[in-house]
């Protein structure tokens, strides 16, 4: 979802690099490492950077940057261009992998915008067992957030499919499901994709979470197209309006870069994963970001209103700050907004701490400033006020009771071994600790060390096994049942 590119800087003339080796396994092959960006981040060994990725081919510099699958262009192409962009072959070429490719322009793309535009795409689709892939959404302009526009790269082309358009996908969602997929940071696009249309992906690189594993100190695909190729791309694209049309030429060239240079990437790290025995732990990784992303996004519940440290609140402040936490969703939605645009959490409070305090309605709403809506929103803000002012605070919903976790002496020590032992390994190895294990995580271990398989993935557990605690109860384990032998490392 990176910008346009602004400069590009290299090494050395090289000799380009052969496409992406071979392609991806399923997801719970162990055949073929998967390359993507999973949970932690080690580093380790640098590999020489810049110096072995190709440019484009050379006729890229060329083509035209954009092709709209709507309409043709003012000035006529050769026809056998128009048949490259177009038409299907005549028969399905071997299965390939994504071409790994840098350059310093924004590469050639298809705009889809007609169902018209969807049969070369699905074409492509067809030659290849693996996909580079993107959204963009419009979630800082619109109270419920849309996918945009889909970036594919997919036997070396780019295609943007706008979804602003009325567009009949099911097609491309069937096929999109049997590749294995390049992505950076899909946790969002999982579970955008999975609201959408109950989309999962059959296997994943990610190359955010490669980085991590790699302790990569910044892990955005910015971040590491500069470190690793010397890449500098414009970042306004991230905020940009994707729901507005037409797309400017620059968001588009924004877009169709997003995807451009992740296949290049992800064979880099992948080197990289190879040469510190990681890519299995990338593998566990991967599949948990897509057991996550297909949960979705987490539903309505009915203490969202609980904003900023509302357990500060006892009395009036707790009605006011529930009844203009919802005088803003409603505002929000009537104009169509995100609710921060209406006003921010931060003033959500003030006004309800100020009230908790004993301030009239009066010198609260002296104080708030709605800015170009002032004169619109304050009537309503002033009523749900006075609701707020009225309301008996025993009337409101009520927090679930969460069990609050009170470690006895013994359970404290045991957190403080397990977490030094953890500690020794990440330094040893690297890492981050909490790619490890997370502070919440070691609260749960040091109650129920017998859960270490269960809670950890394979690879986590792996590196916490030998600690001293996690031996002494699979001891206790072999010795209550003596007929069973424990295994050294349970599944």
């Amino acid at each position: 979802m990176l910008k346009r590119l602004i400069s590009f800087f290299t090494g050395s003339n090289s000799a380009p690099t052969p496409p992406a080796s071979s392609p991806a396994s399923a997801p719970g092959s162990r055949s073929r490492p998967r390359r993507r960006r999973r949970g932690p981040r080690p580093d380790q060994g640098e590999l020489p950077l810049g110096d072995n990725i190709s440019a484009p081919a050379a006729d890229s510099a060329s083509r035209p940057r954009h092709v709209s699958a709507q309409r043709p262009s003012a000035t006529p192409r050769p026809a056998a261009e128009i048949n490259r962009v177009r038409m299907a072959p005549a028969a399905p070429a071997p299965a390939r992998t994504a071409v790994a490719t840098t350059g310093e322009k924004p590469p050639h793309f298809v705009l889809i915008d007609t169902p018209a535009g969807l049969p070369p795409l699905y074409a492509a689709l067809d030659r290849v067992d693996e996909v580079a892939m993107d959204t963009e959404a419009d979630n800082m302009f619109h109270y419920r957030t849309r996918v945009c526009l889909l970036q594919f790269l997919v036997d070396g082309e780019v295609y943007l499919v706008d979804l602003m358009t009325p567009l009949p996908l099911e097609p491309l969602w069937e096929r999109l499901a049997q590749k294995h997929l390049i992505m950076h940071g899909s946790d969002f696009d999982i579970r955008l994709l999975h609201d959408l249309c109950r989309f999962r992906p059959r296997s994943l690189f990610d190359t955010m979470l490669a980085a991590q594993l790699l302790n990569r100190p910044r892990v955005g695909l910015g971040a590491l197209l500069e470190q690793h190729f010397g890449l500098l791309l414009d970042k306004s694209g991230q905020k940009a309006n994707w729901s507005k049309r037409p797309l400017t030429p620059k968001l588009l060239d924004y877009a169709a870069l997003d995807v451009w240079h992740l296949p290049a990437l992800r064979d880099l790290l992948t080197r990289e994963l190879a040469a510190l025995d990681r890519l299995e732990w990338l593998d566990q990784q991967c599949r948990r970001q897509i057991e996550s992303g297909v949960t979705g996004f987490p539903r309505d519940e009915e203490n969202a209103w609980r904003v900023g440290p509302s357990d500060r609140l006892r009395g009036r402040g707790l009605s006011v700050l529930h009844a203009v936490w919802h005088w803003r969703e409603k505002w929000a939605e009537d104009i169509d907004t995100p609710p921060f645009k209406v006003c921010s959490n931060d003033l959500l409070f003030r006004m309800a701490q100020a009230a908790e305090e004993g301030e009239s309605l009066e010198t609260i709403l002296a104080t708030v400033n709605l800015g170009k809506r002032q004169s619109r929103l304050a009537p309503s803000l002033a009523a749900a006020l006075r609701e707020g002012f009225s309301r008996d605070p025993a009337t409101l919903p009520r927090r679930p009771r969460t069990e609050r976790i009170h470690l006895t002496q013994a359970e404290v020590e045991r957190q403080d071994r397990i977490k030094a032992h953890r500690d020794r390994v990440a330094a040893k190895l690297d890492l981050d600790p909490t790619l490890i294990a997370p502070r919440s995580t070691l609260v749960t271990l040091c109650r129920e060390p017998g859960r270490l398989d269960e809670i950890l993935l394979p690879w986590q557990a792996d590196l916490l096994r030998d600690a001293p605690d996690f031996t002494a109860t699979r001891t206790d384990a072999a010795l209550a049942a003596p007929g069973e032998q424990t295994p050294a490392h349970p599944r």
